[in-house]
């Protein structure tokens, strides 16, 4: 009866009540598409770095974190890769030489990262080989072949078939280099590590180096979900079991403990969103519910003088806003899950941004991510605030006695 009667009370006044429905439902839709948008960007820009710069784990030599230098290579590197191809949670793993160097053209020099990979490895760790925008990835065939971004290209004044001369100190102390002919140009969602970057053959660099083995191996894991940091860790720590203790296994959070910070924080902007919200809704239902109780305070008080007791009468406010509260929050989803649907599809592009963007490592066309549960907390915060706001409007007219009630005018 009570419910039934709420109901009925809720829309006596239809234009009041459509208002205030359509104010949650529209700003239920735009904090859940600002969630969303914030939650994809976040994970578009943990993803490009566990992608392109990270991988899910890495294995080097621990002096070598700490100081790179070139002859610090990994204790007994082929044991653990052929453990690493035993394992079903790795999907692939690459081995890099690598060495802090320059890179020099007819028209300018620059500091450079060079990665001597095995094309094959490389390609199966990160998606380096279908982002090349001209030429080709490497392969075996030709003398000293050099794959650089296009950004690095345009710095350089570089073309496909340009020549380079790459510079570095060698294993001996030495300043070693040659030239290398550029095969193709790459570019990837952070203008940083194009900045950084560029990729040679393994077998190339460790000749002019004079060296052996590998600085660091990349592992990429079968199962994408980063958010799975429980399984990532225990992984870490049995693959720590089967190499050289001098040699250390790091997973993403470690390499970059900035991604780590952005991934803890994002729930906590999120609430922050939702919070101000709520807020927001609930000051617009007080306002509903106090308007409503000053309009039938007589009516409150009648049914108090002919029996009603007082705790029903409470429950009859109580109830008046939470049907508000359910109606917006459920129509409120439905219409954010339909918009959500939708640009999950189409993205959100901001090519406009892409600078900006890039200099974050993300890329220009996002797509918002709301999970189940962040829907389910959504509409659970919806409803208890649209409780909660009642309770000032109910306690308002219980603190009058019947005979006043029936006494007010409005």
């Amino acid at each position: 009866m009570i419910i039934k009667l709420a109901w009925r009370n809720l829309w006596r006044n239809r234009l009041r009540t459509g208002i205030m429905l359509s104010a949650m439902v529209f700003g239920l839709v735009g904090v859940v598409i600002l969630m969303g948008f914030l939650s994809g960007m976040y994970a578009n820009m943990i993803e490009n770095a566990i992608a392109w710069q990270t991988s899910h784990l890495q294995v080097q030599r621990t002096g070598y974190i700490d100081n790179p230098d070139i002859n610090d290579t990994l204790i007994a590197p082929q044991a653990l890769l052929q453990h690493l191809n035993q394992q079903a949670e790795v999907a692939a793993s690459s081995g890099r030489y690598l060495a802090e160097g320059m890179v020099a053209s007819a028209r300018a020099t620059r500091g450079v990262r060079i990665n001597g990979v095995d094309a094959d490895s490389e390609a199966a760790v990160t998606p380096i080989a279908s982002h090349i925008l001209q030429g080709q990835w490497l392969d075996a065939q030709g003398r000293h072949p050099v794959v650089v971004s296009s950004k690095t290209a345009q710095r350089l004044k570089l073309t496909l078939g340009s020549k380079v001369v790459l510079t570095f100190t060698d294993a001996q102390g030495e300043v070693s280099g040659a030239a290398f002919r550029v095969r193709g140009l790459y570019r990837t969602p952070s203008s940083a590590f194009d900045d950084n970057n560029l990729f040679v053959r393994i077998d190339d660099l460790q000749a002019l180096a004079g060296g052996q083995g590998i600085h660091q191996i990349a592992i990429r894991l079968a199962d994408k979900d980063y958010r799975n940091i429980a399984a990532l860790q225990a992984l870490r720590d049995t693959l720590q079991q089967h190499t050289n203790p001098d040699n250390r296994i790091r997973d993403w959070q470690q390499i970059q403990p900035l991604l780590a910070s952005i991934l803890a924080q994002s729930g906590t902007s999120n609430a922050i969103i939702l919070a101000i919200y709520v807020i927001a809704m609930g000051f617009g239902i007080v306002n509903i519910m106090l308007m409503s109780v000053f309009e039938r305070t007589r009516e409150f008080g009648v049914l108090m003088a002919v029996g009603m007791q007082k705790h029903k009468v409470f429950a009859l406010i109580i109830a008046e806003s939470s049907l508000l509260g359910l109606c917006g929050g459920v129509i409120g989803i439905v219409v954010s899950m339909g918009v959500i649907a939708l640009l999950s599809y189409t993205g959100i592009a901001l090519g406009n941004l892409a600078e900006g963007l890039n200099a974050f490592g993300v890329d220009t066309l996002l797509y918002p991510q709301v999970t189940p549960a962040e829907y389910r907390f959504i509409f659970l915060t919806v409803v208890i605030a649209s409780i909660l706001a009642a309770l000032y409007p109910a306690r308002h007219i219980l603190k009058q006695r019947p005979v006043d009630a029936m006494a007010e005018k409005h």
